[in-house]
């Protein structure tokens, strides 16, 4: 079979029209498919359609509860807290976002809070939401333990990313930082076990905490911080963030991502929402052109996020390359 080429409408539409199949409603696969264009848009497969029929498949075995409804409330005048009902965070990150919004304009500050959610997609798309429309997002997600402490071997917290994006003042983000606390991606070494391939030293730990270049030893054992006790600390700050304050469960208690065993897994979100104007005014664009500047005018340098913008702009016009195993597994899901 051949590779097939689709433009991001039709990605968008396929990832809508499995996941209503599967059992979603249509607000929880509309809030989901359109996270899968955004990752397609900007080339990271590993949460794009890849991802579609692993959704499809813990809406069949209840780990996403497809017909959940997102209750919002605002228990105080910043806080915005949100309960995805174990649903797609997706769904509840949606449904949460015009009072989030309008207590940050009010406030000058103020906090979304998700509890019993799912995976939220690509974290930066939600910092960026925020940066596009003038806001300084900053964004934690926590999930299922994978990851020891460092001299350990039992996982005790999940790759837990944090993003950041500031804006450019012209309705875009002027740069987006957005990394997990582990070495890699867990999805990148999924994604090398299902390919057969070794993954690189220094990613993980096998199950008697050796290191190991296994990909499957690895998913069986533990990923490894990034820059030691540095990323293993940062990892714990997100888990606090998006655990601990969010009311979701911690990376100990919730069920895999992967596969179908275990129930929802309850993990959290909490997103930070920050007015520059009510801290330093016209001074912080200024700032922030002086700080991007600095890096940019350096040969070979690029702001964190630019990659992703290239990509964006090469997909756009050239459409999504899908090839023909991965069709074949959204198809039969």
């Amino acid at each position: 079979m051949t590779d097939t080429t689709l433009s991001l409408d039709q990605v968008e539409d396929l990832a809508l029209q499995i996941l209503v199949r599967a059992g979603a409603s249509m607000e929880q696969a509309a809030s989901v498919a359109r996270s899968t264009r955004l990752a397609e848009r900007d080339g990271i497969r590993s949460h794009g359609l890849m991802y579609v029929p692993i959704y499809a498949e813990h809406l069949r075995c209840g780990k996403v509860l497809g017909a959940a409804r997102p209750v919002v409330s605002r228990p105080r005048p910043a806080a915005v807290q949100v309960d995805a009902a174990h649903g797609f965070a997706h769904a509840a990150i949606d449904a949460g976002w015009p009072e989030f919004d309008a207590t940050v304009r009010a406030q000058g500050i103020a906090a979304l809070a998700v509890s019993r959610s799912y995976n939220c997609g690509v974290l930066g798309h939600h910092a960026e939401r925020m940066a596009e429309a003038g806001l300084v997002g900053l964004c934690f997600t926590n999930a299922p333990a994978s990851m020891a402490p460092v001299g350990g071997s039992k996982p005790v917290i999940g790759t837990n990313p944090f993003a950041l994006a500031v804006p450019d003042g012209a309705g875009r983000a002027r740069l987006v930082i957005d990394q997990s606390a582990s070495a890699i991606a867990k999805s990148e070494i999924i994604l090398r076990a299902r390919k057969g391939e070794a993954i690189e030293p220094g990613w993980a730990l096998d199950a008697d905490g050796q290191p190991t270049e296994d990909a499957e030893a690895a998913l069986a054992g533990s990923m490894l911080p990034a820059g030691g006790q540095k990323g293993f600390g940062m990892g714990l700050m997100v888990e606090i963030f998006a655990a601990a304050l969010s009311g979701g469960n911690l990376g100990l208690e919730a069920s895999p991502f992967s596969g179908p065993k275990g129930g929802p897994p309850g993990t959290g979100q909490f997103f930070i929402g920050i007015d520059p104007a009510a801290f330093s005014g016209n001074g912080f664009h200024a700032a922030i052109t002086q700080l991007t500047n600095a890096i940019t005018n350096q040969p070979g340098t690029r702001l964190p996020g630019a990659r992703r913008a290239a990509n964006r702009q090469r997909i756009e016009r050239e459409g999504v390359q899908v090839d023909a195993a991965l069709m074949d597994r959204i198809k039969a899901a």
